[in-house]
């Protein structure tokens, strides 16, 4: 059962971050190929750092087609419709919140079904959700989402958290993987609207 909801959270967040990817790459104006190859990117660097930091190699994302198929499917619907899709401002932030959410539920399940920790399968978690947004900034050179966003990471953290929290407390994985989803998707959903952040240090200029 477990097995099955990994597959299915990681292949959900692979389609959503990958079409963050293609969004990012349609603004920048790249080719079709390079669409395709940023999608592909951002859909899979988190998933890859995870898996294999885990030892669960050769990573799905390259050994199983359907992520490259999903990967490549986001990216032509992007190519193809970035209309309907660029109308939207803020495209890029709201696919990247719900592939967050996706990702850190499944790297924490990930990492408890191969038997990490809690407090590391927490931290996997999150390492996994902001891995693939921190590709996809990289590649079109920006600096990283997770280095400027408010709440990014501890959002991710806070999703991972629930989910090891339920394991240890002997809950269904399926309930605590959509609490730990939603409350990862919300946190990031108000940071966006709301401009809720952490403190950020002062620096010398800004005191004078």
């Amino acid at each position: 059962m477990t097995h099955i909801l990994v597959t299915i959270l990681d292949l959900g967040g692979t389609f959503v971050f990958a079409i963050s990817g293609a969004v990012a790459a349609v603004k920048y104006r790249l080719d079709v190929f390079g669409v395709l190859v940023l999608a592909f990117a951002a859909g899979n660097a988190g998933g890859i750092t995870r898996d294999v930091l885990i030892g669960a190699t050769p990573p799905a994302a390259i050994s199983h087609l359907s992520y490259l198929g999903v990967s490549t499917l986001a990216g032509l619907l992007v190519f193809f419709w970035d209309p309907v899709v660029m109308r939207h401002r803020h495209a890029v932030l709201w696919f990247d919140a719900v592939g967050l959410a996706f990702f850190a539920v499944a790297g924490a399940e990930k990492a408890l079904l191969f038997g990490l920790n809690p407090l590391m399968a927490a931290l996997l978690g999150m390492l996994t959700g902001i891995g693939g947004g921190m590709v996809r900034d990289v590649l079109v050179m920006q600096v990283p989402a997770v280095l400027r966003s408010d709440l990014y990471a501890l959002a991710a953290l806070v999703g991972a958290a629930i989910v090891v929290g339920g394991h240890v407390l002997g809950i269904h994985p399926v309930a605590s993987t959509i609490v730990g989803g939603v409350a990862c998707l919300l946190l990031r959903y108000m940071a966006i609207r709301h401009g809720w952040h952490l403190p950020h240090a002062q620096s010398s200029a800004d005191q004078t």
